[in-house]
């Protein structure tokens, strides 16, 4: 068989270090820093495919200018899709995605998130590197006995709710597609969760019916105090009500490594630019908000299966024998 070539949008050194640690034979990557857009799509002309991430446009014009360059077939290197226009490509061009790389990695950094939030640890971090060991304005919570709601049972929704289970807290549950009617996870509705949780963890996917799922009628809802996670895709939470929820008080916490309006700002240096995006200004801003830069994902362990899973993605598919477990459509 030919060697395969590739273009690796939206790519860093560890995304090209962990392709390039794993077999690859017969393919060849080129790796691009750049995110694939309506400008950038025109780098992808003489290679038989590309592979993207989760920022990259993979929406209507992009498509069409990738149907005239003759490509069959893009390969994700994520496990969400809400960035194609899958309408648009159906029939003309498949995509394969990367559905399981380490729930663990997502799972772990929702409670890193948590922890930080409620113990301050990232404040007593930059307090005592100024020989400043004062206690005040540290005092924490307990997560033993609190109720965490779970937006989401998938494998990663199921690897927090294991997590919680350690720290012996009470777990609420929703899914619209619960598996289990009477298993050990405490399925309730949507609507009972936002009322009765102390935590809420987001782990579902970005869809019409998901879209701004935490608005200002669900922050209304919910208890005061309320702690909100987000380790899954930023649109999931409407940004302005939760800036208002924060600012009134009802939301005590917010724990963000996901942002709505994040594709033009995550995975860049912007330090010596003026960001002009002004929710995300005052969120950052705030002393009870944690924003990192979509970075859940972002272990070894992960890494290297996303590389292997897209690289056996690439090979079944021009092999004739496609993973149609990874295919999207």
């Amino acid at each position: 068989m030919r060697t395969i070539k590739a273009l690796v949008y939206d790519s860093k050194s560890y995304t090209q270090e962990a392709f390039e640690n794993t077999e690859h034979d017969g393919i060849e990557f080129t790796y691009v820093d750049t995110k694939l857009n309506k400008h950038t799509v025109k780098l992808a002309k003489d290679y038989d495919t590309i592979v993207t991430f989760v920022n990259d446009d993979l929406g209507e014009e992009v498509i069409e200018k990738l149907i005239d360059q003759g490509k069959k077939a893009v390969f994700l290197r994520c496990s969400g899709y809400n960035n194609v226009d899958l309408k648009k490509a159906k029939g003309k061009i498949d995509f394969y995605r990367v559905p399981n790389y380490s729930p663990y990695a997502i799972g772990e950094f929702t409670f890193a998130l948590l922890l930080t939030s409620m113990r301050r640890t990232h404040k007593a971090y930059n307090r005592t590197r100024e020989f400043n060991f004062s206690l005040e304005g540290f005092v924490g919570i307990d997560l033993q006995g609190k109720t965490i709601g779970v937006i989401g049972t998938g494998r990663i929704g199921r690897v927090v709710i294991d997590i919680a289970n350690g720290f012996k807290m009470n777990v609420l549950a929703y899914d619209p597609y619960q598996k289990e009617k009477n298993g050990p996870i405490k399925y309730v509705s949507l609507n009972e969760l936002i009322k009765k949780s102390d935590i809420i963890t987001l782990h579902c996917p970005l869809t019409k019916k998901t879209e701004h799922m935490i608005d200002k009628k669900a922050i209304d809802k919910m208890k005061k105090g309320v702690v909100i996670i987000n380790t899954s895709r930023g649109g999931l939470i409407d940004s302005k009500a939760l800036l208002k929820g924060i600012e009134s008080r009802k939301v005590s916490s917010a724990c963000l490594d996901v942002y709505e309006e994040e594709a033009d700002i995550f995975y860049e240096d912007r330090s010596n630019h003026i960001l002009n995006d002004e929710t995300l200004r005052d969120l950052i801003s705030m002393p009870n908000v944690i924003v990192t830069s979509h970075q859940a994902f972002l272990t070894k362990e992960a890494l290297n299966n996303i590389a292997m899973t897209t690289i056996s993605n690439i090979r079944r598919y021009f092999s004739g024998d496609p993973d149609e477990d990874n295919h999207t459509l």
